[in-house]
């Protein structure tokens, strides 16, 4: 409460980046750009570190400052986007259903993609990597790996939300698999069609998340909206993780 003889506080904005600080995100940036241009021109396994870093004009040494190889350059963006939508997700209503909730937040992170990589790369080369990420077996592998992480965060997030305690209830995991293995589905039918443009891989993942059965798309809370809504002693074939 303010009280006579104070003033109200007035939000200073954020202290803008040192010429230091800002000459290392430019040479990250560069470093960034031009692997992603090598790998999806001259391939990933063909692209040494000495040809970014000589692409830039900087030494090896100077790479590995910012990157602990050629991976973490491959996915930086890709984990940019990841962190994008989890913050869309974090964003939407506790209204909506958990799959409504990770279908909007997953379109709208298409929608706005731009402000998440356009001030590293044009939106048009991250496709273009997500694309060599799917058609290289060592960086499919690695993405599948580094899937696992984020699916937890996703699914601890929805349980969150829903007030259900993630390691009791197996529905945020279930809806998070089932969520994952779509996009994987879209991001494969994606990069081996003919249209490589963003509406083409937006429209995909709306489709293809539309065919998600009611039984995941329904609500998960009780009247209450506070207990995990099982029953103490429910009708074989009912409960969670089973349809009505």
């Amino acid at each position: 409460m303010e009280t006579a003889g104070t003033a109200e506080a007035v939000p200073q904005p954020a202290p803008r980046p040192g010429l230091r600080e800002r000459k290392k995100r430019r040479t990250r940036d560069a470093l960034l750009r031009a692997a992603l241009e090598l790998f999806t021109t001259k391939g990933y396994e063909q692209t040494t570190v000495d040809d970014i870093a000589e692409a830039v004009g900087v030494s090896q040494r100077t790479f590995f400052r910012y990157f602990p190889g050629k991976e973490e350059a491959a996915f930086a963006v890709q984990d940019t986007v990841e962190a994008h939508f989890v913050q869309a997700l974090a964003a939407r209503p506790s209204r909506e259903t958990p799959m409504e909730a990770l279908r909007r937040a997953v379109l709208d992170s298409w929608d706005t993609i731009n402000d998440a990589v356009e001030s590293v790369v044009p939106v048009e080369l991250y496709l273009r990597m997500f694309w060599v990420i799917e058609s290289t077996p060592a960086l499919l592998a690695a993405y599948l790996r580094r899937s696992v992480e984020t699916e937890e965060e996703i699914a601890r997030l929805l349980a969150a939300r829903e007030g259900l305690d993630v390691d009791a209830d197996p529905r945020p995991r279930l809806a998070v698999a089932v969520f994952g293995g779509v996009m994987r589905v879209t991001g494969r039918q994606w990069s081996t069609g003919e249209d490589s443009s963003l509406a083409a891989i937006r429209t995909l993942t709306a489709a293809h998340l539309d065919q998600i059965g009611p039984a995941l798309a329904g609500s998960w809370r009780t009247d209450d909206g506070a207990d995990l809504g099982t029953d103490p002693d429910p009708e074989p074939g009912t409960g969670p993780g089973t349809d009505a």
